[in-house]
């Protein structure tokens, strides 16, 4: 699939942020894909603002290869050459092992 096809599909599946405002995944990969510039990040943001939620680190802990198969899939899309993610320092358990 092109860059354009793999947007398309995004915004068709209906997939949001999982941030409170559940902003559409495909409109801000377009956004950031003609975003002008040849340098671009795909950040993953895995802090937890809610004490006790753990959305992010039962993803992070259960399924990680499907965080960095999403991230690759963003890169692609947007053109990105590197990616990073952000974890809480609560979440150091996870580097120790």
């Amino acid at each position: 699939m092109s860059r354009e096809e793999v947007i398309e599909e995004v915004k068709l599946s209906g997939l949001r942020g999982r941030g409170g405002a559940g902003f559409s995944t495909g409109t801000k990969w377009e956004f950031t894909a003609k975003a002008p510039g040849e340098v671009k990040y795909v950040v993953c943001n895995a802090d937890e603002g809610d004490p006790g939620a753990f959305m992010d680190r039962s993803l992070l802990e259960g399924d990680p290869h499907s965080l960095l198969e999403g991230m690759t899939i963003c890169g692609y899309a947007v053109g990105a050459k590197e990616g990073y993610i952000y974890c809480r320092a609560e979440y150091l358990w996870l580097l120790s092992d």
